[in-house]
């Protein structure tokens, strides 16, 4: 190639705008259950609206609403711990769970259960999930650790983050959501920003997509 081309060829691809960094912000307990309301019936099986949170993320970065360019930064999952000896059964489902998804290059933040004096015949609650992700998201928008951010949540706790985010980062990162869209339930967080946050609808050939049938209970059993 003559130098001169080759020059050429160098500044073309220095001009060329680098992809779009994303990172995908996922409410697992919060998305778990909006996937059971919006695509089974009352009573379903257990592990129905489990769904592959890479998966999901691999998903969400090819649809951009704009058509640039993007690239899946990291995939991170908030949910909360079963204690071990209050509920070894639920927490040794969940750690083969967390292997599985950490195996997969995602990363998980957790925070443990908060169990009633009266358990088991109240549930456990998760308490700090959407505080962390708030916390993590702002953080992460401030450092400018990501381009665009993606919530996969309808957690209204989330709302002073998100907008936070879309307003004292303009120009700069950018959020976006994510949520589940069916005949019975079409929920999201709606945002107050001088720019569109834009929404993924994710209907039930997506949740087929990224659904995740695995019984974590039988993990590592014959």
């Amino acid at each position: 190639m003559p130098p001169g081309d080759e020059l050429a060829g160098l500044f073309f691809v220095w001009l060329r705008p680098l992809p779009n960094r994303v990172v995908v912000y996922i409410d697992a307990e919060n998305t778990r259950m909006g996937a059971r309301d919006a695509f089974h019936p009352v009573g379903a099986f257990f592990t129905s609206g489990q769904f592959d949170p890479l998966a999901m993320g691999e998903l969400l970065v090819e649809r951009s609403p704009a058509g640039y360019q993007r690239e899946l930064k990291q995939v991170r999952m908030y949910t909360g711990r079963p204690d071990a000896t209050k509920h070894p059964k639920n927490y040794g489902a969940h750690m083969s769970q967390c292997a599985a998804w950490e195996s997969a290059g995602v990363h998980v933040a957790w925070r443990p259960l908060r169990y009633p004096p009266d358990f088991p015949a109240s549930k456990p609650q998760e308490k700090g999930i959407d505080v962390q992700l708030a916390v993590d998201l702002v953080t992460h928008a401030f450092s400018r650790y990501f381009d665009i951010a993606i919530v996969v949540s309808t957690d209204t706790d989330l709302r002073p983050a998100l907008e936070w985010v879309a307003l004292r980062t303009n120009p700069g990162p950018r959020v976006e959501l994510a949520a589940w869209r069916s005949p019975t339930s079409n929920r999201r967080l709606h945002v107050e920003a001088p720019r569109r946050v834009w929404c993924h609808w994710l209907d039930f050939e997506d949740y087929k997509t990224v659904r995740d049938p695995t019984n974590y209970t039988r993990a590592g059993r014959p």
